[in-house]
This record gives structure tokens, sequence and C-alpha cells, in this order.
């Protein structure tokens, strides 16, 4: 399967088709409303607003299967993401990322990047996954590399 080919549920409950993102660079994350790297989605957000007219989105999935921390609804996740970050980018219903109950699309991105330490699971919540226009991993982002950082490389590429 290819990134462009996943349908996912979007927070509100629609069906989303990755499709819709070909020639769009997309950052893949594993967002928590409860975690040490939350205030993560202010730089997600910046990233958003500042690439989104270079064809470039960030994609959010909310997860609860690291310490719980994202315990809410898909309702309460995105008013959250909204009312405390201004969040704009696409977020999706929570999902899980880990072992052998991760979606498929986790499945697939782990598969296509692994970590540093060579193991492919998800090791925490704001991992992130850069992917180009065409579908491929270009990156992976562990949790503790800030979204402004990730910038250096968006302006590089788009």
């Amino acid at each position: 399967m290819a990134f462009h080919e996943f349908n996912m549920k979007a927070i509100d409950g629609t069906e989303v088709s990755f499709d819709q993102f070909k020639g769009k660079h997309c950052l893949v994350v594993n967002v928590a409303s409860e975690c040490g790297y939350t205030h993560q989605y202010e730089g997600l957000e910046k990233l958003q607003k500042e690439f989104a007219e270079k064809d470039f989105t960030v994609l959010g999935f909310p997860c609860n299967q690291f310490g719980e921390q994202e315990p809410g609804t898909d309702a309460q996740i995105c008013e959250f993401a909204q009312s405390q970050f201004g969040a704009t980018f696409p977020l999706f219903s929570k999902v899980d990322v880990r072992d052998d109950r991760a979606c498929e699309l986790y499945q697939w991105l782990t598969s296509q990047k692994a970590r540093p330490n060579g193991k492919p699971n998800i090791g925490w919540n704001f991992t992130k996954f850069l992917i180009d226009g065409d579908g491929n991993v270009l990156h992976r982002y562990e949790p503790q590399v800030a979204p402004e950082e990730i910038a250096e490389t968006l302006t590089k590429i788009l």
C-alpha cells in the first residue's frame, strides 16, 4: 500500500481519502493533549500557516497509547487543539500507532522509516514523519525534535 491509498476517519467522523494529498508534503504526527510535548501543537500550527500555500499540511493523529495522555473523546480533543493552540491543520480520529494494535497507516509509516536505534516502533507522542508529494517518507523525527527545527528542512524542499 502507498501513502496516497490510505483512507482515515477525520476527527469529525468523515472519511478522508489521502489521495487528496497527492502533490503535497505532509507532516504526520501522533498527538496527545496531556503530554510534556503538547506545546508542540503551537509549532505545528506555525508550520501549517507558514507553508500551507507551498503545498504542505500537518496531519494530526491523536493517540492514547503512551501514558494515557490522550484520554478525551474526539470532540474534546478537537476543542482542546483549536481553543488552546488555534490548530487549523487536519486532525483525525484517535488511533493506535504502536505494536500489533497500530492502525495500517502507522504500520506502513514505521515500516518505511525506523527509529535511530533501528527499531520501527513509535517511541512516544509527537513522533513525526515527513512525506513528500509523491507519498515517500523523507524523514522521521523523534518527539524531542521541535517543529521549528523541521521548518529549516521545509524551507529547503518546498
